[in-house]
């Protein structure tokens, strides 16, 4: 599935499943939110913290893909095509980056 299949799949979803969109500050709540789910099994699974019962449940894709979802669900009501979005910040990033990470030496093996 592409990015835009994607876009069009969630607004056919939320226009019919989900009765209507979130408004945006909902919608950036719930974000935060997700976020926060992706960071706690990133704490508990790739980092120091240890995990509860009920962590072992949770799947590291099923939390990226919500947060994706809802990305998305906020390009969608703010009109932001993500494929063109995406490509414009390549274009930035291998301008601004094209040398920047090669000479940090922190990165050098």
């Amino acid at each position: 599935m592409t990015i835009q299949e994607a876009q069009e799949k969630i607004d056919n979803w939320i226009n019919t499943t989900g009765v209507r969109y979130f408004s945006e500050l909902t919608n950036m709540a719930i974000l935060t939110e997700e976020v926060g789910e992706v960071a706690r099994i990133m704490a508990r699974k790739y980092g120091d913290q240890s995990s509860k019962e009920s962590d072992n449940k949770k799947l590291l894709a099923d939390e990226l893909a919500d947060v994706m979802w809802v990305l998305l669900c906020i390009a969608n009501q703010t009109g932001i095509d993500m494929t063109v979005a995406l490509e414009k910040n390549f274009d930035k990033k291998n301008i601004r980056d094209a040398q920047r990470h090669h000479n940090n030496p922190k990165l050098k093996q």
